[in-house]
């Protein structure tokens, strides 16, 4: 999906058995294996199956530091797992010490499981906590109006934010830049058309018009809040990051919006809606002119 998951689950297994990354191998995902997995939905892939995964590490190694333990005559305390495995006071690669747990029998395999505490909602009277934690954004947008067509562009965007200590921070700021586009695409250009018979018509690429690599801005700058540290108990207290910056989009809209009201001065609040296609920010135009 383009989501990043698969490599936020490697870097946390990696750094839970503390080995290179390049030792990670991440299988599709199948019923097979989880039967009662959840949807990477609702922006939780990675909070839902980091801890998961995060937990199946610490059950092997909790295995895997008895079995040293024992064999080895030394307290738990003295014993840490890596590339190089370290029991009191001697050292082993981490592929030998794996070979002598599996010879004596050791399980090397483990389920992890997790589900998000704090939430709950009562749908009859509207209480509850239906979110575990809460992310937050802030945008700027600098868009251009032809007051003759209505067509426009994006000028510049300041983009900022919040997902708690990032994972990776490269493949979050991906996941804001595009969640940032796909918002645009949303209130300016996504328009629904149905026929009189109540059918979908604009229901493809061929029919429905998304953001292209030209609609971005033309001064595109995205920062992460590097101050920011989940106050939850989140996967290494990072926050999600796929839909949260969608909404950041509505900056654009609003910049169109003062556009427009740009043509009378800025007496008048122009009727705009949304999505703010060429089409319909002429209308509003025309209407401010009148």
């Amino acid at each position: 999906m383009g989501q990043g998951l698969n490599t936020k689950i490697a870097q946390v297994v990696a750094e839970a058995m503390g080995v290179h990354i390049e030792r990670i191998r991440i299988t599709k995902t199948t019923t097979e294996k989880v039967p009662n997995t959840s949807a990477t939905a609702a922006s939780s892939g990675t909070d839902l199956n980091g801890m998961a995964a995060l937990d199946a590490c610490n059950q092997i190694k909790e295995r895997l530091i008895r079995f040293a333990a024992e064999k080895y005559s030394v307290h738990e305390d003295e014993i840490s797992i890596g590339e190089t495995v370290v029991i009191g006071d001697q050292t082993l690669p981490f592929a030998s010490f794996i070979r002598e747990a599996y010879m004596a029998r050791i399980q090397l395999s483990a389920a992890g499981f997790y589900k998000t505490p704090k939430i709950h909602w009562n749908r009859d009277t509207g209480q509850g906590r239906p979110f575990f934690y809460y992310a937050y954004g802030a945008s700027v947008s600098e868009v251009s109006i032809d007051t003759l067509t209505g067509e426009y562009v994006i000028e510049r965007a300041d983009v900022i934010h919040d997902v708690g200590r990032s994972l990776n921070p490269i493949l979050d700021k991906g996941q804001v830049e595009g969640a940032y586009i796909q918002g645009v695409g949303w209130l300016t250009s996504e328009e629904l058309w149905w026929d009189a018979k109540g059918r979908l018509r604009t229901h493809a690429p061929s029919t429905y018009k998304i953001p292209l690599a030209s609609d971005r801005p033309k001064v595109f700058n995205v920062a992460l809040a590097d101050w920011s540290v989940n106050r939850e108990n989140t996967i290494k207290r990072s926050k999600a990051v796929g839909e949260p910056p969608f909404m950041l989009g509505i900056s654009v809209l609003e910049a169109i919006g003062m556009a427009v009201a740009s043509v009378n001065d800025y007496r008048e609040c122009p009727r705009l809606d949304a999505p703010a296609t060429p089409e319909r920010v002429l209308m509003a135009v025309e209407r401010l002119r009148k």
